[in-house]
């Protein structure tokens, strides 16, 4: 399962936020952490993935900076 390998970059980033397939066959999700370790995820979740993934594009939006984490941990949704 794709967003398990997922799952298991984001903690080990220490980022914390969540990820979910979607019905079309895309990963969705929300990851929040320091800068730099936000950007080797962007550059993972681009280029890698996890082993069976077909990249073909990545689209993260709605970037912004916050004060403080809103979340906590790293989890999958279903």
């Amino acid at each position: 399962m794709t967003i398990l390998y997922t799952e298991s970059e984001g903690q080990r980033l220490g980022l914390v936020g969540w990820v979910k397939n979607t019905h079309g066959g895309t990963v969705v999700g929300q990851v929040q952490g320091p800068a730099q370790q936000v950007e080797e995820m962007k550059v993972w979740l681009s280029k890698e993935g996890s082993p069976s993934s077909r990249i073909t594009k990545a689209n993260f939006s709605n970037q912004r900076n916050i004060e403080k984490l809103e979340l906590r941990g790293f989890s999958t949704r279903f």
